[in-house]
């Protein structure tokens, strides 16, 4: 079975089979020994766009330059 079939399989699902299936999904992945799960009271570092004011600046100036002007 490919991957197409499996979503549209997958799509045709109620929501509470689909939230199932998510579980067993994750389950899987969480046993896999080729994924490392995370581990409780340690620290991950994640980029966010906190304190990023030229990412800010940039946005803005995207976000203007796409307005469509009347």
């Amino acid at each position: 079975m490919t991957l197409t079939q499996v979503l549209t399989a997958a799509r045709r699902l109620s929501t509470a089979e689909k939230l199932r299936l998510l579980q067993i999904l994750s389950q899987d992945l969480e046993q896999s020994e080729s994924i490392a799960p995370l581990e409780s009271f340690k620290t991950y570092d994640l980029q966010t766009p906190y304190d990023c004011f030229g990412a800010g600046a940039i946005l803005m100036e995207t976000l203007k330059s796409s307005t469509p002007k009347n």
